[in-house]
């Protein structure tokens, strides 16, 4: 018996040993595959990202949410029937929870791993306005700080291989009377003397909780608080898939892949213009691939963050091998923007087949920063693009971004390896080229090539940055 019990601890070291080994080996193969494409050049480093971006599979059953006993009256509460049906679909193994034609009134959403929450033509998931469903509060991030907060309304916390798929919408009812008022801006229905997000203690008070580095489960708001929650957030999760659905009236960003790994946004449809409704938030990310989208939106149409001040610093993961491609882009703030929330960095953003046109779309590509974030872009590369319309410049470079108080700090961001060819803008604005560097600052390394903006009224203003890099660039008809 002794010898028995001696091989069977012995075999169980064995294996344990030998799983270590190959989750090592599994990490060392894909620290060495990082850095061969770190060493790749240009577009070749893009195709290599995209062999590596996985696309999570499920298995081939099937749940419908009618079974758990939904009912599709757009009245009737849904949560648990909706919890129900993903927590069977987890226990078996995976597979896809469907959601049939009509419309289905829901709490938040929590997804599990090897989920796909699949809505069928017709479907329409209406998300309560109720404050109270929202909690108990969940981990998760507001403007580039993590906290303790009301779940976002599709919400997955550490989980892999999950989806939401479909051809359906999810409609977040948020407007002038919910959710948006907390903005505190007039014309989202905000009314002078109710609480906004500006009071002392909800930014403010996180502001000063990022400073002081407070342990993110004491940063607890919540009820009693006025900080609005993402529509669809990932938060340390592997292999995501969101596809062919439409977005809808969010409280807030759209799309926040956060701490997230292997993202696919395909064939989705951002149509929402409350305030803050960035399209696609990729924060902390790596290997995400943006296709075939459509970005209608209230702020920018996709923004790519690293945490904001102290916590980009503390968390220190730069976002990083994200490609956009054969999206279009209407209203917005920008049609693809770094920062300004990039205090960990980003780098490897490649843009291509584009089209971004709107007079509501401000500027086409965006970089803002400030010496309270810091940070580093390095390494952006943007071909065949065509801009109809937009109202403030083609390229827009900005180090001094502030929206809030003094964002002055002593952390100097970098800018460098900018790489533009084969672009065409109709109507730039007021300039064509936008650049405001700072002194200690670097923006170097600007290229533009094959490029022809028609419309500005200023050709380029560049101040405190290396000159511009131009190649047959032509802006009102004059070369550069």
């Amino acid at each position: 018996m002794i010898s028995r019990l001696r091989i069977l601890i012995f075999a169980s070291c064995a294996i344990l040993f030998s799983c270590k080994n190959e989750k090592k080996e599994s990490e060392n193969v894909a620290e060495v595959k990082t850095e061969e494409i770190q060493d790749l050049e240009g577009w070749d480093k893009a195709e290599a990202i995209l062999k590596e971006i996985k696309i999570p599979q499920f298995q081939d059953k099937k749940f419908n949410v009618l079974d758990y006993g939904a009912v599709a009256d757009g009245t009737t509460k849904n949560s648990e029937a909706f919890k129900k049906a993903i927590a069977a679909c987890n226990e078996a193994g995976g597979g896809m929870v469907i959601v049939p034609s009509g419309k289905f009134l829901t709490g938040p959403i929590h997804l599990k791993s090897n989920v796909n929450l699949h809505l069928e033509e017709g479907a329409e998931v209406l998300f309560s306005k109720e404050k109270q469903d929202y909690l108990p509060v969940v981990h998760t991030s507001y403007e580039g700080v993590e906290l303790m907060n009301y779940s976002p309304l599709i919400y997955a916390f550490e989980q892999e291989n999950i989806a939401v798929t479909g051809k359906g919408t999810f409609n977040g009812q948020a407007d002038n009377e919910n959710w948006w008022p907390w903005c505190g801006a007039e014309r989202y229905g905000h009314k002078e003397g109710t609480p906004q997000q500006k009071d002392d203690h909800n930014l403010p008070s996180l502001r000063k909780m990022n400073e002081e580095g407070t342990p993110v489960a004491d940063r607890v708001f919540g009820e009693g608080h006025q900080l609005r929650p993402t529509f669809f957030e990932s938060f340390s999760c592997e292999n995501v898939l969101v596809q062919g659905v439409t977005f809808t009236n969010a409280p807030f960003w759209v799309i926040h892949p956060i701490k997230s790994n292997n993202i696919t946004v395909d064939g989705v449809t951002v149509n929402s213009h409350g305030p803050n409704n960035d399209g696609c938030d990729p924060e902390y990310a790596k290997n995400v691939h943006i296709k075939n989208c459509l970005f209608n939106t209230g702020d920018d149409c996709i923004a790519i963050k690293s945490g904001r001040n102290n916590d980009g610093r503390r968390v220190n993961i730069p976002s990083e091998n994200i490609i956009v491609e054969d999206c279009e882009m209407k209203d917005g703030h920008g049609g693809v923007v770094m920062g300004s929330e990039i205090s960990a960095g980003v780098r490897n953003v490649f843009v291509r087949n584009c089209t971004m046109d709107s007079p509501n779309l401000d500027r086409a590509i965006r970089i803002k920063t400030n010496t309270l974030r810091g940070g580093f872009v390095d390494g952006v590369y943007v071909k065949n693009v065509q801009v109809g319309q937009v109202k403030e410049a083609m390229l827009k470079v900005n180090l001094h971004y502030g929206i809030y108080d003094n964002q002055d700090g002593e952390f100097f961001p970098e800018i460098s390896n900018i790489y533009m060819e084969d672009v065409t803008v109709k109507n730039a604005g007021k300039y064509g080229i936008l650049i405001a560097g700072r002194e200690g600052s670097k923006v170097s390394n600007i290229n533009l090539k094959n490029i022809t903006i028609d419309g500005a009224d200023t050709a380029e203003k560049i101040t405190d940055a290396d000159p511009v890099n131009y190649e047959n660039v032509i802006i009102n008809g004059e070369k550069m």
